[in-house]
């Protein structure tokens, strides 16, 4: 089974990897149309069709029938030029245009069905909606419904019998009654909860999604993992981030850290830092907002004003440039108990010195939201794991160890591993050598952590930030080969997100 928002990523990977959605939307109504012959080998059929993806299929299906010699009766609900994705419309041109034994009967409102001529026909195929609804179904779809349940055919639902909620299976107002339901890569989770009344049979049918499309990161994650943004929402909205990080050594990998995540979308970015660096840090950017602490590293006497700004943020990063001094260990161990003591749902990323820290305490992973974003030598700290050079052990003991921990693993290598805590992978293959400049993981967290602030959940967030991190670093490589820096990534990670977005 899989849900909805995942299967259109998927949708959208496989374009990425180069089968397109017109291809799947083909195989699709080519699927339909194949079980129709082998179940009834209609003479006559009529099709209902949206004007969405769902009445793409039933378009794709219409002509393949034709070519068998089958007549179509075509209600499309909606006017042509209605018809809302480019896959369905090229597919409508193609129907439109075709010889063959075809009745238009266009429905712009559900007065049209007062004058509907009566239907005879051997299947009647529910090409309406799909997945496409929420909550009752509104005209003209509500009148086709009742029409398509009288025709005393062998109904057959694309995908989701129209009004039944793909999601949970309930039904407000009416529904496709049917005989049979055609769902395509995998059932959807309101099919397991409706009525047989309306969905029938149930069988799954493959489209040709490739396996890349679901094991590697690609456009469709990034999208689940960047929210819309409200038109009236105010500062902060869109996420507050607490970044914890620098120390006597190192300066700039929390302001590298922090600058990504404003470019990758967060609102508030607040780098709590000891005072020392606090003015070099803020010359870096004025987007920056320091919260200055005492000394010259991170020390337990900061954790309690650390701590007040915890309820005012919506994820932390721990880790950029902190060091590894006694007082530090002790401090980064405080502070991740308060955060699973008193804040355990909100998301903390744990990279660098903050992960190797928190090795010795592993319960604390546990026992918080968390994710760490080691690479190879890191991750051996952490689980006390050696890494195989075989991709298939590798892979088998990330998954094994984000299990084992609880909590959301990305392995930083030529190609990331991404392991949730209940074992799951996806591959990230975005990237290039050039990426091995120093700063490049300090900007992978901060997209990472921008992604958590926005309330995206810290799998998905590790799995976008992977693909968006590399893919900036490609386009760095794109505009000037490998020699480039981090900063140049931190720069382009806008035109990774927007080359991203081009596929949704």
């Amino acid at each position: 089974m899989i849900a909805l928002d995942r299967m259109q990523a998927l949708e959208i990977n496989s374009d990425w990897r180069g089968v397109s959605r017109r291809l799947l939307m083909e195989n699709a109504g080519a699927q339909l149309a194949k079980e129709i012959n082998e179940r009834k080998s209609p003479s006559e059929a009529v099709i209902y069709a949206g004007t969405g993806n769902n009445g793409g299929d039933g378009f794709v299906a219409a002509r393949h029938l034709i070519n068998q010699d089958v007549k179509i009766v075509l209600v499309l609900l909606g006017r042509p030029r209605d018809i809302t994705t480019t896959e369905a419309q090229a597919n409508w041109q193609i129907l439109s245009g075709m010889e063959g034994d075809i009745d238009f009967r266009i429905i712009r409102d559900s007065k049209d069905f007062q004058n509907f001529s009566e239907i005879n026909s051997d299947v009647a195929i529910d090409a309406m909606l799909g997945t496409g609804i929420r909550g009752t179904p509104r005209e003209p779809v509500a009148s086709a419904i009742g029409s398509f349940n009288k025709l005393d055919s062998y109904k057959i639902a694309v995908d989701v019998p129209t009004g039944v909620d793909p999601e949970t299976g309930e039904v407000h107002g009416n529904a496709s009654e049917c005989d049979l339901t055609i769902t395509f890569h995998d059932s959807k989770p309101g099919l397991m909860g409706a009525s047989e009344e309306f969905v029938g049979e149930i069988i799954v049918r493959d489209i040709g999604i490739p396996i890349t499309a679901e094991k590697r990161a690609g456009p469709g994650d990034v999208r689940l993992a960047i929210p819309p943004r409200d038109e009236e929402s105010h500062k902060g909205q869109n996420g507050r981030l607490l970044i914890v990080g620098g120390g006597s050594r190192y300066v700039g990998a929390p302001a590298l850290a922090g600058l990504a995540a404003l470019r990758a979308g967060t609102d508030l970015v607040t780098i709590a830092l000891p005072s020392r660096i606090a003015n070099i840090v803020n010359s870096f950017s004025p987007d920056l907002i320091t919260m200055q602490l005492p000394e010259e590293d991170l020390i337990p006497e900061a954790i309690p004003k650390i701590s007040d700004q915890l309820e005012d943020s919506t994820a932390v990063l721990i880790g950029p440039g902190l060091g590894l001094g006694t007082r530090t260990e002790d401090a980064v161990i405080e502070l991740m108990e308060t955060i699973a003591t008193d804040y355990p749902d909100l998301p903390v990323l744990l990279d660098a010195d903050g992960l190797k820290i928190v090795s010795e305490r592993p319960d604390l992973l546990k026992e918080s939201n968390s994710i760490v974003t080691p690479h190879a030598g890191e991750f051996e700290i952490l689980s006390g794991k050696k890494l195989s050079s075989k991709k298939k052990e590798r892979i088998a003991t990330v998954s094994e160890t984000a299990e084992e921990l609880r909590t959301s693993i990305l392995l930083k290598a030529h190609v990331d591993i991404c392991a949730d805590e209940e074992g799951k992978v996806i591959l990230n293959d975005t990237g290039n050598p050039g990426m091995t400049v120093g700063g490049t993981g300090d900007v992978l967290g901060g997209i990472i952590s921008a992604f958590l602030s926005r309330g995206v959940k810290p799998f998905q967030a590790a799995v976008a930030g992977s693909f968006v991190c590399g893919l900036a670093g490609d386009i760095c490589s794109e505009e000037r080969g490998y020699e480039f820096t981090a900063s140049d990534v931190k720069d382009n990670i806008p035109n990774a997100i927007e080359r991203a977005r081009k596929y949704w």
